[in-house]
């Protein structure tokens, strides 16, 4: 649908929900929805992400098609919210990935190809395939700076890109940036994208895969979310060891980095994995076209990713450590690569529409 019809939709669809307003207490979009009569693009691309996908309103409204209204909130907000990630991304090339997928999975062929054949092409098959122990031995395998430089790149870039973004969204939704927001504000946001509170569709959970409201979605987000701050703690840690106190890894079973790395490792698989199995049972009438594809690639590389990290620690005595390390590094490069291509912006947009939702309705009950 061209991006002009999309907002002509999005607007007709939710002029009728706030006249209507049955779904009012199934989450913050249509709370947010109350505050306004009419809705610029700023606002449906604001609301959009506020829209955490529950499906409750669907299966709940009584206009849904084949009624001549045809409302279909998710539908429609996530065809919303695709354009407005190209829309906030750069360059306009590789925003593309979000009406084309492919352009994200070939980004990410390409850096994990890349890496794996880098490291076939300049890494000696017996320094490859040996058994390295002690301190500083996955830098006998791979050289720490080729570790680190490109990691350190990518993720700046995607930092970047994720700013510029992150500023055109708060432009652009009419506050503006430096604004004075509030700590009540910022700590309710960060209360509802840590808990995922709007997964719970009003009561019992998500109406998803199906009609039938589930907690269970909820709980996988919640292990990928979560495992995903452990890893990042994980990763902290372990750069403290090693640029401040020198302690080289691979590190012991008991140590910091290691019990934070196997949680967060360990709930991103089970999370990714329940995710993906819900995604491929989904009912496809309130999903846009194309969306789930950028989930599936999403949900794949971190999963994968997550899988080859635990590999590598758990052969990581073995002589099959060095190819666990070179395909585990190179999926992380894909997963960077893809951070500002695909569906992993959606927590940072998601995030930053919590906050404008919470300084609206702290101003609304002022």
């Amino acid at each position: 649908m061209p991006e002009l019809d999309i907002f002509q939709e999005a607007n007709r669809q939710l002029t009728i929900c706030n006249a209507c307003r049955y779904c009012e207490g199934y989450c913050a979009l249509f709370r947010a929805i109350e505050l306004r009569r009419d809705f610029t693009k700023g606002d449906v691309f604001y609301l959009a992400n506020l829209c955490h996908d529950c499906r409750a309103c669907y299966y709940a409204c009584m206009y849904t098609p084949p009624h001549e209204f045809a409302v279909n909130i998710p539908q429609v907000m996530s065809e919303v919210r695709l354009v407005s990630y190209r829309h906030w991304s750069w360059p306009d090339v590789f925003g593309r990935a979000f009406v084309n997928p492919a352009i994200s999975f070939g980004l990410a062929g390409l850096a994990a190809g890349l890496v794996v054949v880098t490291a076939a092409l300049f890494v000696a098959p017996a320094r490859m395939f040996a058994v390295h122990r002690g301190p500083g031995s996955f830098y006998e395998v791979i050289p720490y700076l080729a570790m680190v430089i490109p990691a350190v790149t990518l993720f700046v870039f995607a930092m970047v890109i994720w700013l510029a973004g992150s500023i055109r969204f708060w432009w652009e939704s009419g506050e503006v940036p430096g604004e004075r927001t509030g700590f009540k504000a910022l700590a309710g946001a960060l209360r509802d994208a840590l808990g995922l509170s709007n997964l719970q569709g009003g009561g019992p959970g998500c109406s998803y895969p199906e009609e039938q409201p589930r907690a269970v979605r909820r709980v996988y987000h919640s292990f990928v979310s979560w495992g995903f701050l452990s890893a990042f703690v994980s990763t902290t840690i372990a750069a403290i060891y090693q640029e401040l106190f020198g302690w080289l890894p691979p590190y012991r079973l008991t140590s910091a980095p290691v019990i934070f790395g196997c949680m967060g490792g360990v709930a991103m698989i089970v999370g990714t994995a329940g995710l993906l199995w819900f995604k491929c049972k989904s009912d496809s009438a309130p999903a846009a076209n194309g969306a789930a594809n950028l989930d599936y690639i999403f949900l794949g590389i971190l999963g994968l990713a997550s899988l080859s990290g635990m590999l590598t620690l758990a052969f990581r005595s073995t002589s099959a450590v060095g190819g666990l390390l070179t395909i585990h590094l190179g999926l992380v490069a894909a997963l960077f690569i893809t951070a500002p291509y695909g569906k992993f912006v959606h927590f940072l947009y998601r995030t930053l529409a919590l906050v404008k939702y919470h300084i609206e309705h702290n101003r609304s009950h002022s």
